[in-house]
């Protein structure tokens, strides 16, 4: 297929109507639609498969990893810290310890359901709990 015959059919999907859109994808995907996929989101999906079709898509290693776990690891990090745990932070001078509990952490005697909650009471500004504390997986802060 050309180039122009590419971008042609890509355009073409700028002119469709949103049932008609939703008719392709089904058709293309052989899966239903989303029932909140916009009106953007259904036109690009659908570019991007018309032009993986012609164009080939991405490489196999690449669709192997972003199938693979796309679970952020340290998305809640009470999933990876034992209860009973410390953790331990210098901020501004002051040694801050936080505890581990079964339902969230416990810093200064206050509970708190998550490490950013902790980070924001000791910052006053708005910190990734785990960054916060050194558990981010590339141990940048």
């Amino acid at each position: 297929m050309s180039d122009s015959c590419l971008k042609s059919l890509i355009a073409e999907l700028a002119s469709l109507p949103y049932a008609e859109l939703r008719d392709r994808y089904q058709v293309v995907f052989r899966s239903s639609v989303q029932p909140r996929l916009s009106q953007d989101l259904l036109k690009r999906a659908l570019a991007y498969r018309i032009q993986a079709e012609h164009l080939g898509g991405l490489p196999r290693k690449t669709e192997k990893l972003l199938q693979a776990d796309t679970t952020p690891r340290l998305r809640n990090a009470r999933c990876q810290l034992e209860p009973g745990s410390q953790l331990v932070r210098e901020w501004q001078g002051q040694m801050h310890v936080v505890d581990v509990l079964e339902d969230g952490f416990r810093w200064k005697e206050k509970s708190f359901d998550s490490l950013s909650a902790v980070a924001r009471a000791i910052t006053g500004t708005r910190w990734s709990g785990p960054r916060f504390f050194g558990l981010s997986r590339n141990g940048s802060t």
